[in-house]
């Protein structure tokens, strides 16, 4: 079975749009959180996210403030007002869906958060210090996480340490019966100054997660951004990817 892993869309509607049409036929997937935040397009992505077969999708920091569940304050200027934008646009329909989303999953050999399995809304796994942390946190074999944007695998070494791998475009890894904790990196919004939309398929079949990048049309997103009166930070940074 191949399995779409994707997190932090961020209301950008070409580029979920590319992975879909990148990843190829797909039987599941899995949603790891912010659908919605930085982008023009909150309805339009929630629309196709719902749309997938076999979802499984996860609430992110950004959907959490949307839907009033977490303080706004606690996001910077730029991130708060978009969500302040979006909250105006978001459908009765698709609050409901985002009423919905689960911060936390175990499912097989994984478990699925947004930010940690320590703190699913707010913690960052950024280095190997917080990867540490949250071995603890979690007890199957495997973790996957979105988040801080850039796609990474964390492995827990014999003794509890972590190694810390940043995949490219193309790079298939396997576990090999390693616990690990894995980031597939943003579709909306990358931040490892690669701005093509990022996104990892996982095949059970040969036990591998193979990480790929493609380009999107970020031109018409970062008009629109602008159109809509979101800080012209969000439009400028898709260019850079951080």
């Amino acid at each position: 079975m191949r399995t779409l892993i994707i997190s932090d869309v961020h209301a950008n509607l070409p580029a979920l749009e590319a992975v879909l049409k990148a990843a190829g036929d797909v039987e599941q997937v899995w949603f790891l959180g912010d659908i919605v935040g930085y982008g023009p397009d909150p309805n339009e992505c929630i629309d196709l996210l719902r749309s997938l077969p076999e979802l499984l999708a996860l609430m992110g920091n950004h959907d959490a403030a949307l839907m009033d569940y977490i303080s706004i304050d606690r996001f910077n200027f730029e991130a708060a007002e978009a969500v302040r934008v979006q909250a105006r646009l978001v459908t009765p329909q698709n609050r409901d869906f985002l009423e919905l989303l689960r911060l936390k999953v175990e499912i097989s050999d994984l478990t699925l958060a947004h930010g940690s399995p320590r703190n699913p809304i707010w913690e960052y796994i950024l280095n190997a210090a917080s990867a540490e942390a949250n071995f603890a946190e979690f007890s199957t074999p495997g973790c996957l996480v979105g988040h801080t944007h850039v796609p990474s695998i964390f492995i827990q070494e014999a003794d509890n340490s972590a190694q810390v791998l940043f995949p490219g475009n193309g790079d298939r890894w396997k576990p090999d019966g390693r616990r690990y904790i894995l980031n597939p990196g943003s579709v909306g919004q990358p931040r490892d100054f690669d701005p093509r939309a990022a996104f990892v398929v996982w095949d059970d079949l040969e036990g591998t997660f193979l990480f790929k990048r493609v380009v999107y049309d970020i031109e018409s997103v970062a008009a629109r951004i602008l159109q809509l009166g979101i800080p012209k930070r969000q439009a400028s940074r898709l260019w850079i990817g951080t």
